[in-house]
């Protein structure tokens, strides 16, 4: 008899740096929507209590009935709180700032949002969870329910400190929640390719990370400011500008991993 073949699962990736102001937000939606762009269904799901993937589609997170923060803390189904725009989006609103203190007595907390995406695993092909700038339950819930990370790092003042913590916050939680979650890649961001520190910056990066260092680099431009303003993704608002081409490379590069 043939064995049926086994239910495609989503992939899913976060987006964590402790440090704030690395473009994390915008690298969690414009890779989203080149992945999408590739023909990929994909969901967003906006961890930040302040809603900043959420608001770069256009949503206004006062405006919102329920959000990711009755995911987690009500066990709301997390569809109720998709909406479709470039991509689709678990929204959140300002209330997940008190999530962590609303989760601190629950059994399990941990697991909270791996839980509510297990319902909707076989609809996308790939879930990108931005985080916080904290390493909280917010940020660990991020982590556990992930196969993989991608750490945006700015090249300015690159910070090897924070990226050690990180190392050191996924290893608590590969040996005690989940085993499997390793990093994908570091991407540099935020990139003043004219600068002398940006590209040793780099090296050191490569020196400490090696091959987990991508080749796609985000330089700096004012495209990524204007973009969210306007509500939509910097490869729908300049889609053939640098910026939006190098989250297509971005994509392209996962994708090759994802082969491998």
């Amino acid at each position: 008899m043939d064995q049926p073949e086994p239910k495609k699962t989503a992939k899913v990736i976060a987006f964590a740096n402790q440090k704030g102001g690395v473009a994390k937000t915008t690298t969690t939606l414009n890779l989203a929507v080149a992945f999408h762009e590739t023909g990929h269904r994909v969901l967003c799901v906006d961890m930040d209590p302040q809603g900043n993937l959420t608001m770069s589609q256009g949503i206004d997170p006062d405006s919102l009935e329920e959000s990711i923060y009755d995911v987690l803390v009500h066990k709301l189904p997390i569809r109720q709180v998709i909406r479709k725009r470039e991509i689709d989006i678990a929204c959140a609103s300002i209330d997940l700032a008190g999530a962590e203190i609303a989760m601190s007595t629950m059994i399990g907390r941990e697991r909270s949002l791996q839980k509510a995406l297990a319902e909707v695993a076989e609809d996308y092909d790939f879930v990108c969870i931005d985080t916080p700038p904290s390493l909280g339950l917010l940020t660990i819930n991020a982590l556990t329910a992930a196969d993989k990370v991608i750490v945006p790092v700015q090249c300015e003042y690159l910070s090897m400190r924070g990226l050690i913590q990180l190392q050191n916050t996924l290893q608590m939680i590969r040996e005690n929640l989940n085993p499997d979650v390793e990093i994908e890649g570091i991407l540099p961001t935020l990139m003043d390719a004219r600068t002398v520190h940006a590209k040793e910056a780099i090296e050191i990066l490569e020196e400490n990370f090696g091959d987990r260092v991508f080749a796609s680099r985000i330089k700096k431009t004012i495209r990524f400011a204007e973009a969210p303003v306007k509500g939509m993704s910097v490869l729908k608002y300049d889609p053939d500008g640098m910026a939006a081409q190098s989250y297509r490379d971005l994509a392209k590069e996962v994708l090759a991993h994802e082969q491998r």
